[in-house]
């Protein structure tokens, strides 16, 4: 089949690079326009379209797909199907409608669990030890329609959303691929989403990624491995920011209060509203990410050092954070 591929960030990048190596073609790529990143606000293109322009494909980045002009030249591709994965721009049914087997989505949850922007980081949030991927049609509504394939996959005790992330978009991959051979093959089945069971995967804010360390263990863990690596939970150690990581396994020890910092050669232990845990990967404000025992250190820290429990943030704190996240 003739295709045209559809995605934006570094998780599409094994789906594209598969079907390049499939039976069928891919006679162009959409993405998302160039965006500034980095503290230059420089332009970039997406890791999408930097793979496409290497392998010679047509790329096109319109600000949306429902001006005729956009959508005529998607009908010049000619495409059979549309795969997408996480491309990030509104299809209208006008565009929908153009690919004979229509547009099929990689979203990576067993839908219609965690419809939206950010499934993987929703499923780790919720202290979820088990997730997966599903290959559906899109149609108008979000994450609404029949789907076509989908694979279970394990969330590791100490995996990250952003580990997690990249596993299943290695995995999906494939799983989108066999979709498409069932498509042109005539053999795909697709089923009705049960929409009673739906839950909704809203995008990350920085105001939502502060640690409670009041929370049960198991909580705080769960919350700092779903905001990792974006937008990065956060906590206050004698008013500065730091963003904690990752977490990893914690020895046997005495409670300590929540917040509470205590420092060995080689870990970092913070009371919780439970047991102490452990942690990985910390990046000081304004600086990068080091491992936390390097960072405590270099920290000097007071014997009753502690990150703050208190919830309510200032405005200008949000504003900062959210600055910071631009930067």
């Amino acid at each position: 089949m003739r295709l045209l591929f559809a995605g934006t960030p570094d998780a599409a990048l094994p789906s594209l690079r598969t079907l390049l190596d499939s039976r069928h073609e891919v006679v162009g790529v959409l993405t998302r326009a160039d965006a500034p990143t980095g503290r230059g606000r420089k332009l970039r293109p997406s890791p999408v379209r930097t793979l496409a322009e290497e392998e010679g494909l047509p790329v096109l980045t319109p600000a949306t797909l429902r001006e005729e002009s956009v959508q005529q030249q998607i009908r010049d591709l000619a495409p059979d199907a549309a795969p997408v994965v996480a491309y990030g721009n509104l299809v209208p049914q006008s565009a929908l409608d153009i690919p004979r087997h229509g547009w099929v989505n990689l979203h990576f949850s067993l839908l219609p669990e965690w419809r939206g922007a950010a499934p993987a980081q929703r499923a780790v949030l919720a202290g979820q030890r088990e997730t997966g991927m599903s290959v559906f049609r899109l149609e108008k509504g979000l994450d609404t329609g029949d789907v076509l394939a989908s694979a279970t996959t394990a969330i590791g005790a100490f995996e990250t959303a952003g580990e997690l992330l990249e596993r299943m978009a290695a995995d999906g991959a494939d799983l989108l691929l066999s979709v498409l051979d069932a498509l042109e093959d005539g053999t795909a089945v697709p089923a009705a989403q049960d929409h009673s069971r739906a839950t909704h995967a809203a995008k990350l804010t920085p105001a939502e990624a502060r640690i409670d360390w009041t929370l049960p263990a198991d909580q705080v863990s769960a919350h700092i491995r779903g905001m990792s690596p974006q937008p990065g939970a956060w906590t206050l150690l004698g008013g500065d920011r730091a963003k904690i990581l990752g977490v990893e396994p914690a020895p046997e020890h005495a409670p300590l209060p929540p917040g509470r910092i205590e420092a060995t050669r080689r870990q970092v232990l913070v009371g919780t509203g439970t047991e102490v845990i452990a942690l990985s990967t910390l990046a000081p404000a304004g600086r990068r990410p080091m491992r936390a025992a390097d960072w405590a250190r270099g920290a000097a820290l007071d014997a009753d050092a502690a990150f703050s429990t208190e919830q309510q943030d200032t405005e200008q704190q949000d504003i900062e954070q959210q600055d910071g996240e631009r930067a």
